[in-house]
């Protein structure tokens, strides 16, 4: 037994990565041994894995080099050694992207690909479809079709994959093949089965009839490869979601169908379809009682799959899933960490009133045991739990502000904050609980930005609450304990309390005069800032500066301020010209996943700005006001596709007209706009899009000065395209000789309303005393009569109009609107508007303020 022994030091030394420290110039020496004969199959071997790794690590190869490398490697065409060629095979596919004339091998992987060594004839398809470019596929077209239907199921699985990437290229000649992909739909394999439905569904996701003939056809068919059906699950279910008529029924029936399938696969894909599908609990039930199932399978996997779609299912439909809340209960235990914590969470949004305090008893133990990762996962559960049970929030924070008491990283720390944020701000009677747990926290917090979200949410919500005066020893314990940012922000909330209460001023003024003797520049700055404007006593500058402080995009704001200083730095900066933050959209049906990842918000302003750069002169304009939401101008299905983004500035709008052309046997040149505008705009440029080619979107920008009064800004346009068509080859793109034919289609008339030139928002808590504040600006008010019958309807309809969130609106009865915003140019606007319904109508007494009182007339034009 002794020979089996290892030495100590040889264990050591086996577990690291033999390519770790592998250096590029030496592995390409070591590649010129390949010129040599004969050659060491092995040592060969080594060397090629040695290239792949480096590439496969993001090394870079010059062009020269991986030529240099490419064609070494061919020489290796000579050994007939297994293993090197299918090196050789995998080294020409990474090679072929960055090596110049790979076209060269192609005749020896031809010979390969159509002879009779089986092992060789599947890499060397896919090598040659990864290296031949679409003019050259037409060549080895008749051998890609008898590889597909080859009998050999490695080939013919190698064939149609290769198919499968070529359809991005070239789609008319892969379309070529269906014929042969039929045949090998109905295959014993079940890989080539599966290919084979993924290239002929590839080929026909534009033609939405033919999808239906397949689909109608391989349902009534009996597929052995489990593969195969699930895709096939996949495509009906996408037909039933385009259609949802009585005809979309026999797809249904057949999805409930491979609920009884003997492959635990097809059963899931089946069920996942259904829960995504139906949004009846009767309909929904067939699925939910097999991933009930699941869920007590003694496989991991089936417990995760069960468990992960009843927590997406809980977003839509929680009372389908109550009924598995004893199977989820014995999950909470289950060794597998993920399954656990999606038990949790499900067990979270589907639990009553009444069962709260038990789960929480039951998960404070589970808590512990996980990553901070699931621990996220659960707090975003109990952050909606929140939501839900609002009298619960006694219980809720507790737990909360317990687990922030727990050891974690500042993801895990900030996502609990934010709970108890959000329960702060949702619910009244937890503010004074869930503020008292954010003071005793930011006692001993050691993340710097956390602590000074924490301090800003006690300068919004401290002053509004019974006792305010409580909360100021917390803060200005920063002041005297943290870092310069923290100091900084808790004199800026120090700051909020001297604005909003009075009785509290002459103490504020003492802290803030303390702070004034700061050594951070930053604290000194904002002391004697606000030292000096609650001096002054001025409560619309303490409102503007200290209460209300708008917060414009910092990324338009510095764009904006570098466009000032380059064309007029002579002129004031108008700040409000600036699009305000933004709060990111929530989506209308979450879903729990078990990976936490954090979207970049982008506005549509950032999302578009690269794209207006092309518009010559564009800087003159000055920053962009506002981009609104794109209107679709023709309908779906037609041979173009036209969308209309319109960009405001200050004194003109840019039309961006977003062009598709969906034919592939046409290019339009020459692509540009005729626009019918009324008779107060003036088109002052306009930019073609000067070729549009198959499925690869263009626009058109036309750029039109605003009408000098705001009243006349108000108007409906009309457009028609126009372009210069060349028939064109469907597989190459190239066009046909000949100077091509003029054509126009028309679009859609469209309008540009109120809501498209103002930045709108609903009604801040202070509204009311925002609107006695305006009491002296020009007002304009009037009594309409609107033709929905219910005022809930009605007042939609003028949000809708003004551009106001549907939030603006409160009330049952009588429906109160209450919003303002900041009209293009930089003009503030208030707007109050109260609702009745009288049975036959809607009656609404509008009110508008501004200091513009032509901008106050427009909101009412813009309603009546």
């Amino acid at each position: 037994m002794s020979v089996f022994k290892r030495d100590k030091k040889e264990e050591e030394d086996s577990g690291g990565n033999p390519y770790l420290n592998l250096d590029k110039t030496s592995v390409l020496q070591e590649a010129r041994y390949f010129n040599q004969s004969p050659v060491n199959p092995r040592k060969c071997s080594l060397i090629l894995t040695k290239i792949l790794y480096l590439l496969n690590q993001g090394e870079v190869f010059t062009t020269q080099e991986a030529t240099e490398a490419f064609f070494a490697t061919t020489k290796l065409f000579q050994s007939k050694d297994v293993m090197l060629r299918r090196m050789v095979y995998l080294c020409i596919k990474e090679l072929s992207t960055l090596a110049q004339d790979v076209i060269i091998v192609t005749s020896s992987l031809t010979k390969d690909m159509t002879g009779k060594e089986s092992l060789y004839r599947a890499a060397a398809i896919r090598a040659l479809c990864s290296i031949t470019d679409s003019t050259m596929l037409q060549a080895i077209e008749r051998y890609m079709k008898q590889a597909i239907v080859d009998n050999n199921p490695a080939v013919s699985s190698a064939a149609l994959v290769s198919a499968l990437h070529l359809s991005s290229t070239a789609p008319e000649l892969v379309r070529r093949w269906a014929n042969e992909a039929q045949e090998a739909v109905l295959s014993d394999n079940a890989m080539v089965s599966y290919h084979a439905l993924g290239v002929i569904a590839g080929s026909r996701k534009n033609d939405k009839l033919s999808t239906v003939k397949l689909v109608t056809r391989l349902a009534k068919a009996s597929l052995k490869s489990p593969y195969s059906l699930c895709l096939l699950i996949r495509l009906t279910a996408q037909l039933v979601e385009e259609d949802d008529s009585d005809a979309s029924q026999p797809y249904i029936e057949f999805i409930e169908c491979c609920l009884r399938h003997k492959s635990e696969m097809v059963i899931y894909e089946a069920a996942h379809a259904i829960v995504n599908l139906r949004k009846n609990a009767r309909d929904l039930a067939p699925a939910v009682s097999v991933l009930q199932l699941f869920c007590g399978s003694s496989k991991a996997s089936l417990r995760l799959a069960g468990a992960r779609t009843l927590a997406r299912l809980t977003a839509k439909n929680p009372t389908a899933v109550s009924a598995c809340a004893v199977d989820l209960e014995n999950l909470i235990s289950d060794p597998n960490r993920s399954v656990a914590t999606l038990a949790v969470t499900t067990l979270l949004a589907t639990g009553a009133e009444s069962s709260v305090d038990r789960l929480m008893k039951q998960i404070s133990s589970f808590v512990s045991e996980i990553s901070d990762e699931f621990k996220i996962v659960v707090v975003k559960a109990i952050r909606r739990l929140c939501t839900k049970f609002p009298r619960k929030h006694q219980s809720l924070a507790a737990f909360l502000a317990g687990m922030l008491r727990d050891e974690g990283g500042l993801e895990y720390k900030a996502a609990i904050a934010d709970a108890i944020i959000a329960l702060v701000e949702e619910n009244p009677d937890a503010k004074e609980t869930g503020l008292a747990h954010l003071c005793e926290f930011i006692e001993d917090c050691e993340h710097t930005a956390l602590a000074v979200r924490i301090l800003h949410l006690l300068g919004q919500e401290g002053p509004k609450s019974r006792q305010p005066s409580r909360y100021i020893r917390f803060i200005y314990n920063r002041v005297i304990l943290e870092s310069g940012p923290v100091r900084a922000a808790a004199v800026s909330a120090v700051a909020q309390f001297g604005a909003q209460r009075p009785e509290l001023l002459p103490n504020i003024k003492v802290l803030l005069s303390r702070c004034q003797m700061d050594d951070e520049d930053e604290v000194r700055d904002r002391a004697v800032f606000y030292s000096i404007i609650l001096d002054s006593g001025d409560p619309q500058l303490i409102n503007d500066y200290i209460i209300n402080v708008s917060q414009p995009n910092p990324v338009l704001l510095e764009k904006a301020l570098r466009d000032h200083l380059e064309i007029n730095p002579d002129v004031l900066f108008d700040i409000n010209s600036v699009p305000t933050e933004e709060e990111p959209k929530e989506n209308k049906e979450p879903i729990v996943e078990m990976e936490v990842r954090k979207p970049v918000q982008m506005s549509l302003e950032e999302i578009y700005a690269e794209q207006l750069a092309v518009i010559p002169g564009i800087e003159k304009l000055g920053p962009v006001f506002k981009t609104n939401l794109p209107v679709e101008l023709t309908e779906a299905e037609t041979e173009y596709r036209v969308r209309l983004i319109k960009h405001i500035y200050a004194r003109h709008v840019i039309l961006q007209f977003e062009c598709i052309n969906t034919l592939d046997d046409q290019v339009l040149e020459d692509v540009h706009i005729r626009l019918e505008c009324p008779p107060e705009y003036e088109v002052k440029s306009e930019v073609h899009c000067q070729k549009l080619v198959y499925d690869k979107p263009g626009s058109v920008f036309l750029v039109v000065e605003f009408p000098c009064a705001f009243l006349g800004s108000l108007g409906s346009f009309g457009a028609t395209l126009e372009f210069t068509v060349h028939d064109c080859d469907p597989t190459t793109g190239n066009p046909d000789p000949g100077e091509g034919y003029a054509d126009i289609y028309p679009l859609e008339e469209f309008d540009i309303g109120c809501s498209d030139q103002i930045r709108a928002r609903g009604a801040a808590e202070d509204f009311e005393q925002t609107w006695e504040r305006s009491s002296n600006a020009p007002q304009a008010s009037d009594t309409f009569v609107l033709p929905q019958n219910e005022a809930n309807e009605a007042a939609q309809a003028v949000c809708e109009h003004l551009g106001l969130p549907k939030a603006a609106i409160s009330g049952e009865a009588v429906k109160e609107i209450r919003g303002g915003g900041v009209f293009r140019g930089g003009a503030p606007v208030l707007v109050r508007a109260r609702l009745v319904s009288r049975g036959d109508g809607t009656t609404m007494q509008l009110a508008a303020r501004s200091p513009r009182e032509d901008i106050a007339q427009l909101i009412l034009a813009a309603v009546g």
